[in-house]
């Protein structure tokens, strides 16, 4: 099983094809993300890259993190897992901003 790690502080005109390029050479590539907003598609400045082992994973953080890659500083470290998100967003408590619902009534 591979190894995923975080990369911080990618230049926003980073591509896929590149960060993969930059692992590759310290170990077999899996697959490489760059992260986007979802709205615009630009870079968010940040990524994964899933190597082939513990073994390679831990070689490309020894030799990346802290590296300059575009004029940015890297941060290359391993990805913690996703925290469970919680609500259902968008309007928050349900109060939705009406006030004392008594006093609207006319009937």
């Amino acid at each position: 099983m591979g190894s995923k790690l975080y990369v911080g502080g990618l230049p926003y005109s980073a591509t896929q094809d590149e960060l993969t390029d930059l692992f590759a050479a310290h170990g077999s590539v899996q697959s490489a993300n760059i992260i986007s907003d979802k709205f615009t598609g630009q870079s968010r400045g940040f990524g994964f890259v899933e190597m082939s082992s513990q073994e390679e994973a831990t070689a490309a953080i020894e030799a990346l993190n802290s590296t300059e890659f575009g004029g940015r500083t890297l941060t290359v470290n391993e990805a913690r897992p996703q925290a469970p998100r919680t609500g259902g967003g968008g309007f928050g408590g349900g109060g939705g901003g009406f006030g004392d619902n008594k006093r609207r009534s006319r009937f």
